[in-house]
């Protein structure tokens, strides 16, 4: 089964509503597939992290060459000479974005070649459906704090109308005294036995965090997502040291060598690869047994369209529960309810969600069909 083509697709639509959390505010939502065919008429895809002006160029510039007449079925072989042929100049960012939605695309085309969904491949499947939460409450254009409020509550109560057991909501965006007010809120709204987890977007340094964190502790909040910037170990160190609640953090780390040190250290304890952009399925299972092998929990995140979500959802699958026992910690699996066309509209059949689960892809690769007058129509030309 040897590459005949690599192919890149930019897509991208308006959303109707701008949203932000603590970083930057958004009013486009756009992503990079790759589409890689084979000498046998099968066809992978894969997803690209970050700007795909970017993602885009190292594919076709710096991959698609060595690819083409490449054995398709040596998934780790080409990881590693890919990884090395561009080590002077991509070890983190863009780069191993543009890897990661190659690697994919193979792992994909390797189920298709097999008859077997991913997650067999890597390894079998611990779980045919996966609890779901529901990542929301970014921040809205209201100036007003109180309509905020009330918009980002009834948001939440919403999800859990819909069977989400467990909310995750932004701060950072805004004064710490009024994320507080939308904090309480919520936590109020949604009521004591609803998860709640709080996620800062490398928003604040250390001495802050722990300030904010002993706050959210007191609201029974399940996680404290990336409280520091990814490049401050020390910070998450001692972040983590200073607080009862559980860490998250990795998903802007690239590869196994980018997360080593966060997880050998024990700098968090829930461990995200984004499977877009740390380097695809094969450096997410890395990741998942370099995590496990220092007993620390792996949930991928979750950012993309219906292929990232897909992609996730098999490692999810494959992933043991640490530790084992007959009433382990369940793995749980992102959904982020902002607007998506790119997850709901992509795939001829969407992955469902039924009361508070989500279904994991059986057909063979990863299990989605996409439709090509959606790709027409979400595609910049």
């Amino acid at each position: 089964m040897k590459i005949t083509d690599v192919l890149t697709h930019h897509l991208s639509y308006d959303y109707t509503e701008p949203w932000a959390y603590s970083q930057a505010w958004y009013t486009k939502r756009q992503t990079l597939l790759v589409e890689v065919r084979t000498s046998d008429g099968l066809t992978g895809w894969g997803e690209a992290f970050g700007p795909p002006e970017v993602t885009r160029a190292a594919v076709q510039s710096v991959f698609r060459p060595c690819l083409i007449g490449a054995e398709a079925e040596q998934i780790e072989p080409l990881w590693e000479r890919l990884y090395a042929m561009s080590r002077a100049y991509g070890q983190k960012g863009a780069v191993i974005a543009a890897l990661s939605a190659v690697d994919i695309a193979l792992w994909d085309l390797l189920g298709k070649r097999t008859g077997l969904p991913v997650h067999v491949l890597l390894g079998g499947c611990f779980r045919e459906s996966i609890p779901v939460y529901a990542t929301g409450m970014y921040y809205r254009p209201v100036p007003e704090l109180p309509r905020l409020i009330e918009l980002l509550v009834e948001e939440a109560q919403t999800f859990v109308s819909r069977g989400f057991s467990a909310v995750k909501m932004k701060i950072g965006g805004r004064p710490w005294n009024e994320d507080r007010e939308i904090l309480r809120a919520i936590r109020a709204a949604v009521g004591a036995e609803v998860g709640l987890m709080v996620d800062a977007n490398c928003a604040y340094d250390a001495r802050t965090a722990i300030r904010i964190g002993r706050e959210l502790e007191a609201h029974n909040v399940l996680w404290f997502e990336e409280p520091v910037p990814p490049e401050d170990l020390e910070g998450y160190l001692e972040v983590k040291r200073a607080l009862d609640l559980a860490i998250a953090g990795g998903e802007l780390e690239f590869t196994r060598y980018g997360l080593r040190e966060l997880i050998a250290r024990r700098a968090v304890d829930i461990v995200q690869p984004e499977l877009t952009a740390v380097g695809g399925l094969t450096a997410g299972k890395q990741v998942a047994v370099l995590a496990t092998t220092f007993g620390l929990r792996c949930l991928p995140h979750m950012f993309g369209s219906v292929v990232a979500q897909a992609a996730a959802l098999h490692l999810a699958a494959a992933l043991p529960e640490i530790p084992f026992s007959l009433r382990p910690s369940e793995v749980i699996f992102e959904v982020v309810r902002l607007e998506d066309r790119l997850r709901d509209d992509l795939a001829i059949e969407p992955i469902p969600i039924e009361g508070g689960r989500i279904r994991v892809p059986k057909a063979p690769g990863l299990g989605v069909t996409l439709d090509p007058k959606k790709l027409d129509r979400y595609r910049v030309s």
